[in-house]
């Protein structure tokens, strides 16, 4: 089935209207009508060929959100009307210890929504930037937001995600101090998610203008880390950060904050590495610095439930197709609160 969508030729184009193939649903698959797709920065990464490998033409988007089209015959749990999900992942080996332990993110047969080898034509994944998507009933998640807030559900599929997962592994909750380094589109869902958990919640800015604005999201407290006094009033004091910048900066600016076997967690891909912190930050305290990426189906499915109950959503600009690429731009330079939504209804020309 041919369906209107957005895409890029070459990693040096814009993106513009293109036409794509979806497959006729299978026996385990889930056809959606897709209303809204969220911008993650890795969209434009990918897309712009700045990451290796991108196959074109690239049609980005892995923060999808909307209704039930269709179901192949053996699926049994999602009908026509459903509100649904579709979040970074659309197949996985199935089998390996990682898919069975329900952490399909970590599979090495993972199959992203997007630029990721499938028979489908035209031989990789096309994602939400489109009309349509066909998923395995394994993939699709459940949403019970309301549906006037579908729009602003769409980044939790990766932002949302990205930020829960490190936060649920480390078990926070009340009684413990986060950190949330950056006030971005991951950051700021760091910042309502460790909230909401229960945490006391720090969150650190390069700008004093983004002070009020954290606070806001549900900071308790919130340090310009370039005021070197304000960093030293939290030495050794936080169980966890959440590190949610893109660019390379000093780790060691952080370590140094964590109480003994507190962690500092990495969500934010840099497009070259971070310097090396300092090893004796990281032995005198057993503290540890580690990585995460979004989470598995059953998590995500848990963040999606969790959001619900507490009234959770992304702060969103809604835009439409023909404005993508003055989004991308606006994202670059972080002009943008916090999370543009594509409303996909402007697909149809």
């Amino acid at each position: 089935m041919l369906v209107n969508a957005y895409g890029a030729h070459a990693g040096d184009q814009p993106l513009e209207p293109l036409q794509i193939t979806r497959r006729a649903p299978g026996a385990h698959d889930v056809q959606i009508d897709i209303a809204f797709c969220g911008i993650c920065h890795s969209d434009l990464h990918q897309v712009r060929a700045e990451w290796y490998g991108t196959q074109f033409p690239c049609v980005p988007g892995h923060e999808i959100v909307g209704r039930v089209a269709a179901v192949g015959a053996h699926v049994d749990g999602f009908r026509p009307g459903d509100l649904v999900g579709i979040g970074c992942i659309v197949d996985s080996c199935k089998h390996c210890a990682d898919c069975e332990d329900g952490l399909e993110n970590y599979c090495d047969g993972m199959i992203g929504t997007y630029n990721f080898p499938t028979p489908d034509a035209p031989g990789w994944t096309l994602g939400g930037y489109s009309q349509q998507i066909v998923v395995h009933e394994r993939y699709v998640l459940r949403i019970r937001h309301p549906e006037e807030q579908l729009a602003a559900v769409a980044p939790l599929l990766c932002a949302g995600i990205t930020t829960y997962s490190p936060l649920r592994h480390w078990n926070v909750g009340p009684g413990k101090k986060v950190g949330v380094v950056g006030i971005g589109g991951l950051g700021h869902m760091g910042i309502k998610l460790a909230h909401a958990l229960g945490a006391h919640v720090v969150a650190f800015t390069t700008s004093d203008s983004k002070r009020e604005a954290a606070l806001q999201l549900g900071a308790d407290e919130v340090v310009v880390s370039r005021n070197a006094e304000e960093m030293a009033a939290h030495a050794k004091s936080f169980d966890l950060i959440l590190n949610t910048v893109a660019a390379p900066h000093d780790l060691d600016a952080f370590l140094v904050l964590l109480k003994r076997d507190g962690n500092m967690t990495l969500v934010g891909a840099p497009a070259t590495p971070h310097a090396s912190p300092n090893v004796f930050n990281l032995i005198m305290k057993r503290r540890t610095l580690a990585g995460s990426m979004i989470g598995g189906i059953a998590e995500t499915q848990e963040m999606l439930d969790f959001c619900a109950e507490h009234g959770i959503v992304s702060d969103i600009e809604l835009v439409r197709a023909d404005q993508i690429n003055e989004s991308y731009e606006r994202m670059l330079k972080g002009d943008v609160k916090y999370r543009f939504v594509i409303d996909n209804a402007t697909l149809a020309g």
